[in-house]
């Protein structure tokens, strides 16, 4: 059964530059259906502010063969080996809304244990140049809803040239994410993203879009000095 996993790592100035072009995991590594290879940005910062582009933070989101297929990456190829200095947790499939090439979405969906057990959310959309103000507009706010909210665990969004954007975010509860989702949350102004969706559906921003919901199954390594942002997974540690 096939796997996703999202990984964080900092990587050189001089690796990174190469990978806004090309992206250093080839297509046709053994076991790996398909990747996203993009740079983290930080959800809610200005627009053109230097703290939000992090061109050496590198995000990747991939979907393997099985689990196998991406230890075997992670060991024996050299930018795996990179990618186990930094943070990666691994993913079963539960739900899509939308749709995006390349991944294969399986049939068989995941289940989470109990009502309070966490969640991840992973949203891609390939953007129309001209909707890309409109788009800012209407997802800045969306950003900070999701940045400040009680409910997740982790949250950041990546971007690649010349117009993939994605959000990745673990959610304590699938409830608070559901929520968050259809404005119910306690926080200010939490209608943020429902009325950003209703002004999708009235005129789209993307060529394509998708958010995918996912069980996490374990979680490796550590990002910015932290490990274990699902403690649930880690009780035996």
């Amino acid at each position: 059964m096939s796997i996703f996993s999202y990984h964080l790592v900092k990587v050189p100035f001089t690796l990174a530059i190469k990978g806004l072009f090309s992206a250093p995991i080839q297509k046709k590594t053994k076991g790996l259906i398909h990747l996203e290879y993009m740079s983290a940005m930080t959800l809610g910062s200005p627009i053109l502010s230097p703290s939000r582009f992090h061109i050496r933070q590198v995000a990747i989101f991939a979907q393997w063969e099985n689990e196998q297929a991406l230890e075997n990456y992670l060991k024996k190829e050299e930018f795996g080996k990179i990618l186990t200095d930094g943070w990666h947790v691994r993913l079963a499939f539960m739900r899509e809304w939308g749709k995006i090439s390349g991944f294969k979405i399986p049939n068989q969906k995941a289940k989470l244990e109990s009502p309070s057990s966490p969640v991840v959310a992973v949203t891609i959309a390939r953007m129309k140049p001209l909707a890309i103000p409109r788009f800012l507009h209407w997802g800045k706010p969306v950003e900070k809803l999701v940045r400040d909210h009680t409910g997740t665990l982790l949250s950041l969004a990546s971007f690649r040239f010349p117009n993939t954007v994605s959000t990745f975010s673990i959610w304590k509860t699938e409830k608070e994410m559901t929520n968050m989702v259809h404005g119910h949350s306690d926080i200010p102004k939490p209608e943020r993203h429902s009325n950003a969706m209703k002004e999708r559906e009235r005129k789209n921003f993307h060529f394509e879009f998708s958010t995918l919901r996912f069980k996490p199954l374990s979680e490796f390594g550590t990002w910015k000095g932290k490990k274990s942002y699902i403690p649930i997974l880690n009780v035996n540690e």
